[in-house]
């Protein structure tokens, strides 16, 4: 009885952690942001399908409701506040929003590099990855100023990049993952 009893033990323990592990490696959740692009429709209510760039206020349009603040929300949040303001035309309204495209989830390279310019944040992205789309540095870029700017709640964070140390695999600490807003500066 007491093997049964911990064999169950042993069992749970190992669901549970397996379970913790899935859910640490989960990637967040994704919030709309400026020039993102979104498709919204209205079950049985074809007149109300519309594909709307999130504006620079974080805001879109759509008939009947007008003016709505979507920056910063997932598109389950954005569906349940529709929903909410069409109950006033509709007795039970489904909204579907579907993400068309993520411009808004850009960082940005600048500097010494054959190709500087916005990229389009469309997964996990890291410096090295970000400096290789970019085609390089060019010849003159200093390996050792490089920098990502980050914009926080308490302003604008530096964030050191030792591009020596990642080639080298000395310590990839610094070779972190962009977020959208980032600016990788190459002097």
């Amino acid at each position: 009885m007491s093997r049964t009893i911990l064999a169950v033990f042993l069992l749970l323990s190992l669901s549970l952690g397996s379970t913790q592990a899935v859910s640490a490696d989960k990637p967040e959740i994704y919030k709309l942001r400026q020039g993102d692009i979104v498709l919204i429709s209205v079950w049985r209510e074809d007149a109300l399908q519309r594909q709307v760039v999130v504006l620079p206020d974080g805001s879109i349009t759509f008939p009947l409701i007008g003016r709505i603040d979507v920056a910063g929300l997932s598109t389950p949040e954005v569906e349940h506040n529709i929903t909410l303001k069409l109950k006033v035309y509709f007795p039970d309204p489904i909204v579907t929003v579907v993400i068309m495209g993520i411009d808004g989830h850009r960082a940005f390279v600048t500097g010494k590099v054959a190709r500087p310019g916005p990229l389009i944040i469309s997964g996990p992205i890291t410096v090295l990855q970000a400096i290789s789309i970019v085609g390089g540095f060019d010849r003159f870029a200093d390996e050792d100023g490089i920098k990502v700017i980050r914009s926080s709640n308490n302003g604008q964070e530096i964030l050191p990049v030792n591009y020596k140390d990642i080639i080298s695999g000395r310590n990839m600490s610094t070779n972190i993952n962009l977020k959208a807003g980032d600016t990788l500066v190459v002097p």
